[in-house]
């Protein structure tokens, strides 16, 4: 069969909306610093990798995983402080979380609704799905536009809301007392994203039983695990039982089960490491600060976003990569993202290269 032919099945059977969506890229880091993805840059001590070199030894893989995980929901219970009660459902990431709910909620005339920027998934899956998307612009500040957002619930009737806490790109933390009113007022689930809980000390898990429309979820990708893919969501049996029908079986395989609750056992460490992100963070934003033309947003997440001098962003994400430095363009992403870059908190010595660079382009 000749290549048009093969195009020209593909274009009756593929469906339209999936084929005008460009696949999710991942660009290519060798030999960059990378302060790109969010990830927590540091490894694992020497100590530890032995340690759980050893345990993996001892894992058989000739058989399927138990599909609930309960060694590792044990461990994710306390770790997280699900409140009792509450029930726990295990995603491969938090992507494949969205989608289960997304597959559950799925219509034509069932929206997903979420704030622009936010993370692009949510706005992925809802195609995926067959799902409207509705994104309603943030403030210039990029705070919450409540009023626009209760206008929405009301107008668009969406089966869930996603909103990311803190925001993702813009690593803000929402107004809380502002959330608690779009549980009031949303009609259906409303999603509470805490990816980056580590890097905070504001979570909505202890609301949890509150209100019967809500649910947290969470990573283990940005506390240092995200090779592994796990990612978790808390809230009503009610809600998580049917979210578990579509589950594809056997979703977290036998080493991630085991990788994951062992890194939990030593959750000190990483809680270490968190406390370094933070520090780091503080102080790349003082010294972004001081950089002419740069504006660093405040951030509750490991990440900052940066506004350039208008029309720069481009040429300092070239200017950066060519100095082996990989950052995250978002120039064009959304109006509110104008001459905007996103920086991952890196290791002191990274976030150094960074600034160097940086203050070399400016």
């Amino acid at each position: 069969m000749s290549d048009s032919e093969t195009e020209k099945l593909v274009q009756r059977w593929v469906r339209p909306e999936i084929r005008a969506l460009s696949a999710y890229q991942v660009p290519d880091a060798t030999g960059l610093v990378k302060l790109d993805a969010m990830e927590n840059p540091y490894t694992w001590p020497q100590e530890l990798r032995r340690e759980w070199a050893q345990l993996l030894q001892g894992l058989d893989v000739n058989r399927y995983p138990d599909p609930r995980g309960p060694a590792l929901r044990e461990r994710l219970y306390a770790a997280a402080g699900i409140p009792a009660g509450m029930e726990l459902l295990l995603g491969n990431g938090s992507d494949e979380i969205i989608q289960m709910i997304a597959l559950a909620l799925a219509g034509p005339d069932r929206p997903v609704l979420s704030v622009d920027p936010g993370f692009v998934m949510y706005r992925m899956i809802a195609g995926f799905c067959g799902m409207p998307y509705v994104g309603v612009p943030l403030r210039e500040d990029f705070a919450l536009d409540l009023p626009a957002l209760l206008q929405a619930l009301e107008e668009h009737r969406p089966a869930v809301v996603f909103l990311a806490y803190p925001n993702n790109p813009t690593g803000n933390l929402f107004d809380a007392a502002a959330l608690e009113q779009v549980l009031g007022r949303a009609p259906g689930l409303v999603v509470v994203d805490e990816a980056y809980a580590p890097f905070t000390d504001a979570s909505f898990m202890d609301r949890l039983g509150s209100f019967d429309n809500l649910v947290v979820m969470r990573t283990l990708s940005k506390l240092g695990l995200a090779g592994l893919r796990l990612g978790f969501l808390a809230g009503p049996s009610a809600w998580l039982r049917e979210f578990d029908k579509v589950r594809l079986p056997y979703n977290i395989n036998v080493l991630t089960q085991a990788s994951a609750a062992f890194a939990l056992r030593h959750q000190g460490v990483f809680d270490a490491q968190t406390r370094a992100i933070r520090a780091e963070r503080d102080r790349l934003q003082g010294a972004l600060a001081a950089l002419p033309g740069l504006t660093p947003y405040p951030s509750e997440a490991n990440f900052i976003l940066v506004r350039c001098p208008a029309g720069r962003a481009a040429a300092l994400f070239d200017g950066l990569k060519q100095r082996r430095v990989l950052v995250k363009q978002l120039h064009g992403a959304h109006p509110l993202l104008e001459d905007c870059l996103r920086l991952t908190v890196g290791r002191p010595e990274e976030n150094a290269r960074l600034l160097e660079a940086l203050a070399a382009l400016l």
